[in-house]
């Protein structure tokens, strides 16, 4: 595989994308990390520049529900570094209630994050990987995009499937160019958005073995992977075929 030098993280203040600003520092990749909180941000760059004083952090603040914002911010960064040679996107929200219950600005804020964010990420990393004719798109899905899922997890579940989609499409496209597409499947991580559904879960990792997982598979640029793979590459068929009063009582 080739060495993408120059990687562009989304929501990277914290959980999931702080780890692996860390973790791809840690490889000798220069970053580029966006989020909303600026404050976080910077704290994370310190860090990483004092444990790995060789490597370039550029920080910017970024709401990926600003469409305009988000193509200005990756062409700043394209700017800065030269090249975008890998984008992760990342940034989502796990907000959710019923259908029908009242709460249609929770989904739709989830909805406008995760799948329309996600496409304004996906059109700023493509433009920039066409014109380079190079680069890795890394779609972070979820383990729920592989079957709808009930209750407050519905629209966060459909969202997840889009993204996927989305980026499946674009690897089908792209075969055979030097554009890579990885989607990710990650199941129970311990993050910032999985707080309060992690008690007494047997099958939560912490946040290091996910992100281990998630950066192992980003760097061998597969084109799907399932995170961590045990035990969610056998829970995949089951997710995916269980009939419904069985599927249920899963859940």
């Amino acid at each position: 595989m080739p060495f993408r030098q120059n990687v562009l993280i989304t929501g990277a203040s914290s959980g999931l994308g702080e780890e692996m600003a860390r973790q791809f520092a840690a490889l000798g990749h220069d970053l580029a990390l966006c989020a909303r909180r600026t404050d976080r941000l910077a704290t994370l760059r310190e860090e990483i520049l004092t444990a790995y004083p060789g490597v370039r952090v550029v920080t910017k603040a970024l709401d990926v529900t600003d469409d305009e914002q988000v193509f200005t911010v990756f062409e700043e960064f394209r700017a800065e570094l030269g090249t975008i040679d890998r984008v992760v996107i990342n940034a989502g929200l796990g907000k959710g209630a019923p259908l029908g219950t009242g709460k249609h600005h929770a989904n739709r804020q989830t909805a406008m994050t995760n799948f329309i964010g996600a496409l304004a990420q996906a059109e700023a990393a493509m433009t920039i990987f066409r014109a380079q004719s190079s680069g890795h798109l890394v779609m972070v899905s979820s383990f729920s995009a592989l079957r709808g899922l009930p209750r407050q997890m519905a629209t966060y579940a459909a969202t997840k499937a889009g993204v996927a989609h989305l980026a499946e499409g674009l690897r089908v496209e792209l075969h055979g160019t030097p554009i890579a597409v990885t989607v990710l499947y990650p199941g129970y991580i311990v993050s910032e958005m999985s707080e309060g559904a992690t008690t007494g879960n047997r099958l939560m990792s912490s946040t290091t073995r996910g992100v281990t997982a998630m950066v192992s598979a980003i760097e061998k640029e597969k084109a799907r992977a399932y995170i961590p793979a045990m035990p969610w590459t056998a829970l995949a068929p089951v997710m995916k075929r269980a009939p419904i009063p069985v599927f249920k009582r899963m859940l």
